[in-house]
């Protein structure tokens, strides 16, 4: 009962979400179609202007994972820790750039280990509770034009070692 409340509760809400704003629109008397184009051209206008910074992540990650070296890091920094498996280390640093990646490696863990194992648990918390960090900070800034980050980069990178530090003892806890 339940479910089927939530599943048309989800079904509705994003049409009246829409349909809401028109009709918030209308009765302020505003120009709905001017307000959506000049909405989606400036839309247009950010894909532009980060282009370049999604290219140059996109492609140095691509290259990292491709030439293997992500997976020597992770076995590398793996070695250090007993019982641990080393998919997550590859896991933990290739999260902070790319998130399409990390989800790739978010597969192989579920392939290798199962979903409910603690690499699976241990995966699923750190995928879900941390950030892009660079990729996060390249995009807004640029977009903001943003030059001086002061603490930003530390403070993002502490908050990534902080989730993936509960997310290992809340996996532990679990299984």
């Amino acid at each position: 009962m339940q479910t089927s409340i939530m599943v048309h509760l989800s079904n509705i809400i994003i049409p009246a979400l829409i349909f809401y704003v028109i009709m918030t629109g209308l009765i302020q008397k505003k120009d709905i179609y001017r307000s959506f184009t000049k909405g989606a051209q400036d839309g247009v206008q950010t894909v532009m202007d980060i282009l370049p910074t999604l290219l140059g992540l996109m492609v140095s990650v691509g290259v990292l994972r491709a030439s293997g070296f992500l997976g020597f890091l992770g076995e590398f920094c793996g070695r250090f820790l007993e019982n641990f498996p080393q998919e997550l280390m590859s896991l933990f640093l290739v999260k902070i750039f790319s998130s399409s990646a990390a989800t790739g490696i978010l597969l192989d863990i579920y392939k290798e280990y199962g979903t409910d194992s603690y690499a699976g648990l241990v995966a699923s918390i750190t995928v879900s509770s941390t950030e892009t960090v660079f990729y996060t900070m390249s995009v807004y800034f640029m977009t903001i034009k943003v030059t001086k980050t002061r603490w930003t980069l530390s403070g993002a990178l502490l908050a990534t070692i902080a989730g993936i530090l509960v997310s290992i003892l809340i996996a532990g806890r679990i299984c």
